[in-house]
């Protein structure tokens, strides 16, 4: 039986930047799926290949809602899955000694892919399919960044870190 029912609020890329508690590029190095209070949830463990913002273990746990336990399968609509050697740009949020959370499921979610012929790096966030709800104009709409070159994803990055807030909410509203 499937069900579908997800609806995520719209987050401009300035908000995620700024509601992250971290944000890294990130290899995941292990998935490991459980069973917790009736719940299945999906721990998955990333090695940092490039810190954005924040301070990260050497080791990063993110723990997401749903996967797959025996013969149970529990699909969050917008919720990120990750495979071991995959890399990703991940805006992360958490608290001290609980496993991080990524920010905006699907939004806070950037894949890297490398074009075999060039070898240019391209930035897709997870997002860019599914829509999402925008709450200024009430409506559902599609968005995100699609296959925008590493670099200039990573002066995107730098410019929404180092902005101080007031001044990107000045900009941005």
């Amino acid at each position: 039986m499937a069900a579908n029912a997800t609806t995520l609020s719209w987050l401009r890329f300035e908000e995620l930047v700024n509601q992250a508690t971290a944000l890294a590029r990130l290899r995941c190095i292990g998935v490991e799926n459980f069973l917790e209070n009736g719940e299945i949830w999906t721990e998955t463990r990333f090695e940092i290949v490039e810190l954005n913002k924040g301070l990260l273990p050497a080791v990063v746990s993110v723990r997401m809602l749903g996967g797959r336990v025996g013969n149970l399968h529990s699909r969050i609509e917008g919720m990120p899955a990750f495979r071991p050697g995959e890399e990703a740009y991940v805006f992360l949020w958490g608290h001290e000694g609980e496993p991080f959370r990524v920010l905006g499921w699907s939004q806070g979610t950037f894949r890297i892919a490398r074009d075999p012929r060039t070898g240019v790096e391209r930035v897709t966030q997870d997002s860019a399919e599914a829509p999402v709800f925008d709450p200024r104009t009430r409506q559902f709409r599609h968005g995100g960044i699609r296959n925008l070159p590493v670099a200039i994803f990573q002066l995107k990055l730098r410019k929404g870190i180092f902005t101080p807030a007031s001044a990107r909410m000045s900009t941005t509203q």
